[in-house]
């Protein structure tokens, strides 16, 4: 909300007026308390019976001894300053016979009960049935208001508020209620009154100055918000609220001296108090006195040289002023403390981050985020923050190394041991990612891309049973993730093929498609796989094609679309795409020269078919297949 007094006063301790005179606590509803059917008259309205406002706002004259009603006069605002702050509204009364009354209280407590279970409908139809036969029944007033509130109806709210607080002017929860219709519909204009009536009601809350003062703030009135806080000042005393709001005018005025003043004066009366040194510097140095900023702060760095924050803010200044070698010697020493908040330390490292091609940056980020893990040896931030500097300077090793040292004492932080997983992964560490995955599933054991990267940590091990349990977990746990759901499937279509279960392998591989068709891995696959049973070779061609479209220039591509041909016996074709495959090849593939072998035979061409099947032999390939084909000089299937 735009008023920062605009709040609910639910631990206020001093009980409020409600509507009909009887004192209660509860914000929800300001007319509780009349439950007991059995109170007293004096007890329920909260005064004598000799002239008394009724249960439900009707005056009553009574005679003594007899209870006759002689006359019922209609009610008017209890205050005319009220009446007049709103226009002169009026809220006319009607005479009610006892049989009127006691129907109006029947109506009201069957409203309460249905709001109290949520049926705002009904309970709304009451309360205005009240108020059909009582229309100064100031707390139906406020109840349906507050259900009007609740259906988004705050124009239909605003009048009946006002009309409640005609009638009572001295309950506070009705004008809270008001303040909030005002501020909701931007009429600022009305809430001066407003708070001048909660002021009246309780001139010992602050919050309700603070909010009097910002409405001023807000019609740009900044000599009458000063004025409210010299109020408030005389009540609760010098405060860094007052002070904060203070200088925001200030400032809003262009009066720099004035404000700068008033910090003077605060650091002479608290000359240890740090804060309003870093006040006073923040003040000069956004209205481009930064000398004056920076003698502020090298003031108050000589009270105390150990605080964190003076240091941030010479590094600000001296960034500020482009000197970037004293800006990042200030940080190294803030970040060194470590009664300085890690949270903080950790925002400024990644503010690093978006510069990151630039290699003096991510050496400075690399070097605060090492200083943090001084600072703050026993907290898994640093050791994680630390980790992702070194992962940014490929330094996977030792962000390995950090990595389980935050998991070791914190294993509660998901992020941190996806990331050692995937760094094992990545490194061949089978078993650290298998140990250390399984660890964090025990903790995260709906974690889809955990049990992911698990499961091919097993494929690579070749155990295939465990990688389909665990592969099979990620993609029944993950619905939105296309990526991973099709990179799950593809792998299941890898391990059903070792398995040699062909129809579960065409499927996961569909599936696989199914979520992204331009998964350049799942098509050269199962384009490979259908190729080598002789399977489905048009629709092998096309996914084979499709994957170098998308991955030019990739040796194990270029490999299959060639073998594909080479099956359609496409003799030629299959020669052009073998050669690019042998091009590309930095590993010397014994797979591709044999292929290259078996095309040339086709092509006629029998000695360089043998050159090529002894490249393959040479290359590590030591099949009884291809020494057939060497010693035979002819393709053997």
């Amino acid at each position: 909300m735009v008023i920062q007094g605009l709040r609910k006063v639910k631990s206020q301790k001093s009980k409020v007026k409600s509507g009909v005179g009887v004192e209660n606590q509860a914000p929800e509803s300001k007319t509780e308390g009349w439950e007991n059917n059995n109170m007293s008259v004096k007890e329920f309205t909260g005064v004598e019976l000799k002239n008394f406002t009724g249960v439900f706002g009707m005056r009553f004259i009574l005679i003594l001894g007899s209870c006759i009603l002689l006359l019922a006069l209609p009610v008017v605002a209890q205050r005319k300053k009220a009446a007049e702050a709103h226009s002169a509204i009026i809220v006319a009364g009607r005479p009610m016979t006892n049989m009127d009354s006691a129907m109006v209280k029947e109506l009201f407590f069957k409203g309460l009960r249905e709001k109290t279970v949520e049926n705002l409908p009904l309970a709304a139809e009451l309360f205005d049935r009240v108020l059909q036969t009582d229309p100064a029944n100031d707390a139906a007033l406020y109840e349906l208001a507050i259900i009007k509130k609740a259906q988004n109806k705050n124009e239909e709210a605003q009048p009946l508020l006002e009309k409640a607080v005609t009638v009572n002017s001295d309950n506070e929860w009705y004008w809270l209620s008001l303040a909030e219709s005002y501020e909701k519909s931007n009429n600022i204009g009305k809430l001066e009154n407003v708070f001048n009536e909660l002021i009246r009601i309780n001139q010992d809350k602050p919050e309700y100055y603070f909010d009097k003062a910002n409405v001023y703030f807000l019609q740009q009135k900044y000599d009458e918000a000063l004025k409210v806080y010299d109020q408030l000042e005389k009540i609760t005393g010098p405060t860094d609220d007052i002070l904060a709001n203070r200088q925001k005018i200030y400032l809003k005025q262009g009066k720099v001296d004035p404000a700068a003043r008033q910090l003077e004066q605060m650091i002479t009366a608290e000359p240890s108090q740090i804060k309003y040194y870093l006040f006073l510097a923040e003040l000069y140095n956004s209205n481009n006195q930064s000398d004056k900023a920076l003698k502020t702060l090298q003031a108050a760095e000589k009270v105390n040289p150990a605080n964190g924050l003076i240091h941030l803010a010479l590094a600000d200044l001296y960034r500020d002023k482009k000197d970037y070698e004293s800006s990042y010697n200030e940080l190294t020493i803030a970040f060194a403390i470590p009664d300085l908040d890690i949270g903080q330390k950790i925002k400024i490292i990644l503010g690093y981050v978006p510069r990151f091609p630039d290699p003096n940056v991510k050496a400075s980020a690399l070097e605060l985020s090492r200083i943090l893990t001084v600072a703050h040896p026993a907290d898994a931030k640093a050791y994680a923050i630390y980790g992702d500097m070194l992962l940014q300077n490929n330094k996977l090793k030792e962000a390995k190394a950090m990595y389980k040292k935050s998991v070791t004492i914190d294993n509660q932080e998901y992020a941190v041991q996806e990331q050692l997983v995937r760094i094992e992964l990545g490194d061949g560490d089978l078993a650290g990612a298998i140990a250390d995955g399984e660890s964090a599933l025990s903790f995260f054991p709906n974690q889809a891309w955990m049990n992911y990267l698990v499961g091919i940590a097993w494929v690579q091990k070749k155990d295939y049973h465990k990688a389909i349990g665990y592969i099979k977990n990620a993609a029944s746990l993950e619905t939105q993730d296309k990526e991973l759901l099709s990179q799950s499937y593809s792998s299941l279509g890898d391990c059903y093929h070792d398995l040699r279960d062909n129809k579960n392998s065409d499927e996961a591989y569909d599936k696989s498609l199914g979520f992204n068709g331009d998964n350049p891995y799942t098509l050269n696959n199962y384009a490979y796989y259908l190729s080598v049973r002789g399977e489905q070779l048009e629709k092998a061609a096309r996914m084979s094609k499709h994957s170098n479209e998308l991955l030019p220039n990739t040796a194990s591509f270029e490999d299959t679309y060639a073998w594909i041909l080479f099956k359609q016996k496409d003799y030629q074709g299959a020669k052009l795409w073998i050669e690019k495959a042998l091009a590309d090849d930095k590993d010397k593939s014994a797979v591709k020269s044999e292929h290259f072998g078996d095309i040339m035979f086709y092509l006629g061409n029998i000695d360089a078919a043998v050159e090529n099947w002894k490249k393959a032999k040479a290359n590590g390939d030591q099949s009884p297949l291809l020494d057939r084909k060497i010693n035979e000089r002819k393709y053997v299937e």
